[in-house]
């Protein structure tokens, strides 16, 4: 028996070792499907601009923020321009916050480059998998402990899916093909997985020893899968086990719970609820994270934050986004949700609004824009109308045309004086000269009757046998316009009436809104506030949370309640919903709720005191308080002392409590009314204290 020293010595070295093993990423740059064609002929997805700004940027980013200190990126389309990029970006450089390696493959699936990295032998210990199209905010602190943890109790954990929780119509969903988590209540574990088509009256075939061997489970259809994962070496094993395996979940995930009772290997799930995650892996998907993107749902990877150093974008009334030297013509009109790149011009009587224009565009005069994508370096002729198109690099589009909805141009495409490009038609003057696998392009022969006498480029035709093809169809720009009439900020629809209702119920996962419960707004009103109301509540949090002055957290809020237009209400909500994301922080970090209460209001009351003033506007901010306290972490007792701390600083009177407690949406529900039950006592004291104040005011006049 060793003696206890070195026993001990051991121990610590092992620790020191796991301690300073580094934390390391794959990104997947290729999905190797044909979504994004004609694009990715002729250039690499991850290269491809979402908000002005290469998808491959906001992955790096989250990866950075996540602590990720090792990267390596596998590429097998156009490497040379993937290479090309990176080696001239901040991620290559000494202040890179992590090392980078490109690795050029001849893969043909995800299972090809999960074998050829477990071959080449590159990773130490655990390690997150992502694609090179992930957009999030999110923090994976807490999954990577939860990983951890079970790692530590049982080997045979080895892999964490990161999904976001999100409603039913999230707009980067397809609305005919669903994934569906089976996943155990108690031990997150995911126990089956299914893909299912909600409008063929979809069974789930769970099998039946799932049912026998787990007391509780959820049926999840309302979750988001980030393309994030936490895998452990083990993982990479699997892969190489099963030489057919291609897709992550279609293959890996289902043969793993295939194989359970064999080789009792788990997979669980960590849901997110808070946070921006998405993949851009379809059309419909690029043009929902866009949208998201300038309407600051996935802040800070929002336009003028600056992600590239040469980029110069600042934010002005109506979330109108510009770089430094953009001309725009007296008569022309921009319209809310658009950005605008450096050196672009707009002509005379033209109208853009809720498009994205990249740098160094011509456009015409009395040209129409409306939820358009136009790249770098493209020009559009007088008179022309572009609704709801992507135009690439480089091309040129004559005076008079149409451009319609669902429209791709490629790069260089030319399209003559007069056209029209009919909906959902991809326009390319370059095909493949094999697969997908190959970086070999050729010419193709152009059609007049797609671009014009004189134009340059011809329509691709897809495969229609290939799996992945149709799928993105069903998913994608075939099925969705790529705009809608008004704005929307975090869920695609298919009409405006279930639009409006998500809006109004369930704007985000933790704060829906009674202020649009029985209300009779249009839906575009509602569309508007809930994007006031995530732009405000999220400004407002992080001021808080950095410390800021509260006259000048009040001056931001006023500046953008200006340019949304927002009521009084809809400042109370931000308001109150971003106390309650502030104090929420504090507990999670540890703190009690009495201490993070008196640390988040106290120094700040006359952010509350500037928008409570009223005995109805008090009322109605506790009920907006308590129905965001609902599912934070300890709320019942937050809300008790938030109520106290209001009530002793003299920012809610008697009156105001009273009427909140009265009001019968405080208590609509279980949820509502657990959250506020320990309140009661403080309640029945303030507004009793209130009453005996009365009676003896009355015997004075007596």
């Amino acid at each position: 028996m060793a003696p206890k020293g070195k026993k001990g010595a051991t121990k610590s070295n092992k620790a020191e070792e796991e301690h300073d093993e580094p934390l390391q990423a794959v990104v997947l740059a290729d999905s190797f499907e044909q979504r994004f064609e004609p694009f990715t002929i002729e250039k690499p997805r991850c290269l491809l601009t979402l908000a002005n700004t290469p998808l491959i940027e906001y992955t790096l980013e989250f990866l950075a923020g996540s602590g990720v200190e090792e990267v390596y990126l596998y590429s097998s389309n156009h490497t040379d321009q993937v290479e090309d990029y990176l080696n001239h970006s901040r991620w290559t450089q000494e202040t890179s916050p992590f090392s980078l390696e490109i690795i050029r493959s001849t893969s043909t699936s995800i299972g090809d480059c999960m074998r050829d990295l477990d071959q080449k032998q590159l990773i130490k210990g655990d390690f997150i998998c992502v694609y090179g199209d992930v957009v999030a905010n999110i923090s994976l602190e807490g999954a990577l402990a939860m990983h951890k943890a079970r790692r530590e109790k049982n080997k045979n954990a080895i892999m964490t899916m990161v999904l976001r929780e999100a409603g039913d119509y999230h707009r980067t969903k397809s609305q005919h093909m669903r994934r569906c988590f089976v996943i155990d209540a108690e031990t997150q574990r995911c126990v089956h997985y299914e893909q299912v088509r909600p409008r063929d009256s979809p069974r789930l075939n769970i099998p039946e020893e799932v049912l026998k061997d787990h007391v509780e489970i959820d049926v999840r259809e309302d979750l988001i899968d980030c393309g994030i994962d936490i895998c452990t070496p083990d993982v990479l094993a699997q892969w190489s086990d099963s030489f057919d395996w291609k897709m992550p979940r279609r293959d890996f995930l289902h043969g793993v719970l295939q194989d359970y009772e064999t080789f009792q290997r788990t997979i669980h799930a960590h849901v997110v609820s808070e946070g921006y995650a998405a993949r851009v892996n379809n059309l419909r998907a690029y043009d929902a994270v866009s949208r998201d993107a300038v309407s600051r749902w996935t802040y800070p990877l929002v336009p003028d934050c600056n992600l590239l150093s040469d980029q110069t974008y600042h934010m002005s009334k109506g979330v109108v986004y510009k770089e430094e030297s953009v001309m725009l013509a007296r008569s022309s009109l921009v319209g809310k949700k658009t950005v605008l790149g450096k050196a672009t011009s707009l002509g005379e009587g033209t109208v853009v609004n809720n498009s994205i224009i990249g740098r160094r565009c011509v456009i015409g005069k009395r040209v129409q824009m409306d939820g358009a994508y136009v790249w770098d370096d493209a020009r559009i002729g007088d008179d022309s109308v572009i609704n709801g198109a992507i135009i690439a690099d480089g091309v040129s589009v004559g005076k008079k045309c149409h451009v319609k909805r669902g429209a791709l141009l490629s790069y260089g495409v030319s399209v003559a004086d007069g056209t029209t490009i009919s909906e959902n038609t991809r326009v390319t003057r370059r095909k493949r000269k094999r697969g997908y696998d190959s970086d070999d392009v050729v010419h193709g022969v152009t059609d007049p009757k797609v671009v014009g006498k004189g134009g340059e480029g011809f329509e691709l035709e897809l495969d229609m046998e290939e799996e992945d093809v149709l799928e993105a169809l069903m998913a994608g720009i075939q099925h969705t316009d790529l705009t809608e009439d008004g704005d929307y900020s975090d869920f695609q629809y298919e009409d405006e009436e279930d639009m409006a209702q998500e809006h109004a119920h369930d704007m985000t996962s933790r704060s829906g809104s009674f202020g649009s419960v029985g209300s009779e707004e249009s839906g575009e009103t509602r569309r508007n506030a809930a994007d006031f109301h995530h732009e405000a509540s999220n400004s407002i949090f992080d001021s808080l949370q950095k410390g800021h002055d509260p006259d000048n957290i009040q001056l931001e809020l006023k500046a953008l309640r200006m340019s949304s237009n927002a009521g009084d209400s809809q400042v109370r909500r931000a308001v109150a919903v971003a106390f309650s994301k502030r104090i929420a922080n504090l507990v999670e970090a540890g703190k009690s709720p009495k201490d993070a209460v008196a640390e988040a209001i106290s120094p700040n009351q006359r952010l509350v005191r500037a928008c409570v003033k009223a005995v109805e506007e008090q009322a109605e901010f506790m009920l907006f308080l308590q129905t965001d306290l609902v599912h934070r972490p300890q709320g019942s007792k937050t809300l008790l002392f938030a109520s106290n701390t209001l009530a002793t600083q003299d920012l809610v009177e008697a009156e105001g409590f009273e009427q909140w407690w009265e009001d019968e949406r405080s208590s609509a529900s279980e949820d509502l009314r657990a959250v506020r039950a320990e309140t009661k006592q403080l309640v029945d004291v303030l507004v009793g204290d209130d009453d005996e104040e009365d009676e003896d005011d009355d015997d004075d006049e007596d």
